[in-house]
């Protein structure tokens, strides 16, 4: 993947203010192509209406969750291939074997940085400079 700017990315999260930092970091590492939602459903349907390279989506939400948004993007196949960061507060086992199950591309957890933003970003894409 080229720069950052080429890559669209939609950040997932029912709190605005998380969606707010994520779309702060990603302006700070030049990703500005940058859309949100604030569930998985809502998420879904921005997704089959125009596709994006990059999912930064919380786990824990109303309606669909983190991993059943994951679930159903792998199963869609025009959006299938999307990298998928799991955004969540608690980084436990189970969590984690079942996000790998469904292919998530990476993980994030809260609180973090706008470095090790750029650096799970990059395990997927490579250098995004």
């Amino acid at each position: 993947m080229p720069a950052g700017s080429a890559i669209q990315t939609l950040i997932v999260d029912d709190q605005l203010t998380i969606r707010s930092l994520v779309r702060n970091g990603l302006h700070q590492l030049g990703i500005t192509n940058v859309r949100e939602a604030a569930d998985g459903e809502a998420a879904l349907r921005e997704l089959i209406t125009k596709s994006a390279h990059l999912v930064i989506s919380d786990f824990n939400m109303p309606k669909m969750d983190g991993l059943e948004l994951l679930r159903a993007i792998r199963a869609h196949e025009p959006i299938s291939k999307a990298a998928f960061i799991m955004l969540t507060g608690r980084a436990d086992r189970e969590l984690l074997q079942r996000a790998a199950q469904y292919g998530v591309n990476n993980y994030l957890v809260k609180p973090f940085t706008v470095a090790t933003l750029r650096e799970k970003i990059e395990e997927v894409f490579g250098a995004i400079t």
